[in-house]
């Protein structure tokens, strides 16, 4: 085990406690989020609970790290940072902008899948089609899984319609 030379580990411990309080924040909201007793399983405190007791298993390492020696000291070894990739980050960040604006007037399936494809190019994919059509089946199926597995409608958009349309289905 490498412990940090010559420096304290208070920073790394107020960083590991800082993030336990985070977790015990999160539960203790969680806690409180009104649940209607419709929901026969899965409600809306399922997610809020997975990410506190997530936040205070990361906390917990954090802080059992800081106190053997610390982590932060390894990052100072770090000679030079390669430079950035500007078109990565405008891929990523044209993304985030499609979807925002392809939403609302095409529905989830499109807009997440315009999204996908621009992050893959980002990564560095340079197969568009493929890329097209994974996104879509995808995108339906996690747009199904919602409606039909959970029963929470996020609205039929355009192609979502279309499918519908093309199973008999009435378009909602």
């Amino acid at each position: 085990m490498r412990t940090r030379p010559g420096r304290g580990k208070e920073a790394d411990l107020m960083v590991g406690l800082f993030v336990l309080l985070l977790g015990g924040l999160a539960l203790w909201q969680a806690a409180v989020i009104p649940a209607s007793p419709l929901y026969a399983q899965v409600g809306p405190k399922a997610v809020p609970y997975a990410v506190g007791a997530g936040l205070l298993a990361l906390g917990a390492g954090l802080t059992v790290s800081a106190l053997r020696g610390g982590w932060s000291w390894t990052l100072e070894e770090v000679q030079e940072a390669p430079p950035t990739n500007w078109r990565a980050l405008g891929l990523l960040l044209a993304g985030l902008a499609a979807n925002l604006a392809l939403i609302g007037p095409f529905g989830f399936s499109v807009a997440a899948s315009a999204q996908f494809v621009l992050v893959a190019a980002a990564f560095g994919s340079r197969k568009l089609l493929r890329d097209l059509v994974l996104a879509l089946v995808l995108t339906l199926a996690v747009w199904f899984g919602f409606v039909e597995g959970l029963g929470v409608n996020i609205g039929a958009g355009l192609l979502e319609g279309l499918v519908l349309q093309a199973l008999g289905r009435e378009v909602f």
